[in-house]
């Protein structure tokens, strides 16, 4: 029903205009205002108190939030005191001055589950050049017996090793441990029952102390044998973004060692779950060849008839390192080997070799060292 009012127009007529009745007001969406008030608490609740890894979309999972992580701000991880100690503790180390002794040294660690059946060629390696290495034998199964003068009383401390397990780092932290008592010690290599040495004496020497990095080998593999061995009970104080994957035989500049030997955070993670601190100073790759190409769990090893000149010319002149992921896809990247700038020959030292291989690599040493 319509109610109409008069309104009086300037020629004396009068027209009516109709009046709208009104409706009671609906209620307003209560429901929508409350929704909108906890997403923003929410919000706001997640970028006053962020979880502890490093994330720029740290509510949402990242297929919703993906089209907002760019303008959400950045979340910088509070660090443990564990970290921070240990920080501040590599700080100092890396920033002490390198007093270089008189007579530096080079420490040969082995890694051994008893006797040494290369120890008559390392012997003809090490001939002639007393007071510039040290000898260290971890055996960690049964005493060795030593066929050699120079690996007489060298023998430290020894725990059993399983392969694959915590202990084998422990193994290598004793070596290291024992190693640098000596101040004469400037660079540590750490071998194999199985290492022998591609070149001679002075050659390997000059190599790793006219360097100032150590050679270690890091690479990212995203396969099951690499990254997928990553787990989140690692967090925060290692994250996916730097975990690596990488051959145990090492060669470190003593900085380097006191590090990995000073460290007790990195290496508890580790030891309950399964970084180099110093990016500059590694070199990214090993300098003891391995050959991974049968795609086995263990490397190709050498048996007698597969030692000759050529075979072992072959790997001393090779200068780019070699790495291919686990996953399906096999990537393959190929990283010329940089030494002060300079590409040289990768490898001073390669394994997996024989015993039975012996008595040719003592008939060959002379030619296949010589530079």
């Amino acid at each position: 029903m319509k109610i109409s009012h008069p309104w009086h127009l300037g020629n004396g007529n009068v027209q009516t205009m109709p009046m709208v009745r009104h409706r009671p007001t609906s209620r307003r969406p209560h429901w929508i205002i409350i929704l909108v008030c906890m997403v923003c608490v929410a919000l706001i609740g997640a970028y006053v108190y962020p979880p502890r890894r490093y994330s720029a979309c740290y509510f949402f999972a990242s297929s919703v939030c993906g089209p907002f992580k760019d303008w959400l701000p950045p979340v910088a991880r509070v660090l443990t005191d564990d970290e921070v100690a240990s920080h501040v503790l590599i700080k100092e180390i890396l920033s002490m001055p390198t007093v270089e002794p008189k007579n530096s040294k080079i420490a040969f660690m082995f890694l051994t589950p008893g006797s040494l059946p290369f120890e008559k060629l390392w012997e003809k390696f090490f001939l002639g050049h007393k007071g510039r290495f040290s000898i260290y034998v971890h055996a960690s199964r049964e005493k060795p017996v030593h066929v050699s003068p120079i690996f007489v009383g060298r023998d430290i401390r020894s725990e059993k090793v399983v392969w694959g397990k915590i202990s084998m780092v422990d193994a290598e932290r004793r070596l290291l441990t024992n190693a640098l008592q000596d101040p004469d010690n400037q660079h540590f290599v750490l071998l194999s029952d199985s290492c022998v040495p591609l070149h001679n004496f002075d050659y390997v020497y000059n190599y790793l102390m006219a360097t100032n990095v150590s050679f270690i080998d890091s690479f990212w593999d995203p396969g099951p044998h690499g990254n997928a061995r990553y787990t989140e009970h690692m967090l925060p104080e290692i994250e996916v973004r730097d975990f690596r994957k990488g051959s145990q035989w090492f060669t470190m500049k003593r900085q380097h060692a006191l590090i990995v030997l000073a460290d007790s955070l990195y290496y508890t993670k580790f030891k309950l779950y399964c970084k180099m601190v110093d990016p500059t100073g590694i070199a990214n790759w090993s300098v003891t060849h391995v050959d991974w190409s049968e795609g086995k769990w263990h490397p190709k090893a050498y048996r007698a008839q597969d030692v000759s000149y050529e075979r072992l010319k072959n790997i001393t002149s090779i200068d780019e390192s070699f790495h291919v992921t686990s996953d399906e896809k096999k990537v393959a990247t190929l990283k010329p080997c940089m030494w002060n700038g300079m590409k040289r020959p990768c490898y001073l030292f390669a394994r997996k070799f024989y015993p039975e291989t012996l008595d040719n690599l003592i008939q060959l040493f002379s030619n296949y060292t010589a530079i």
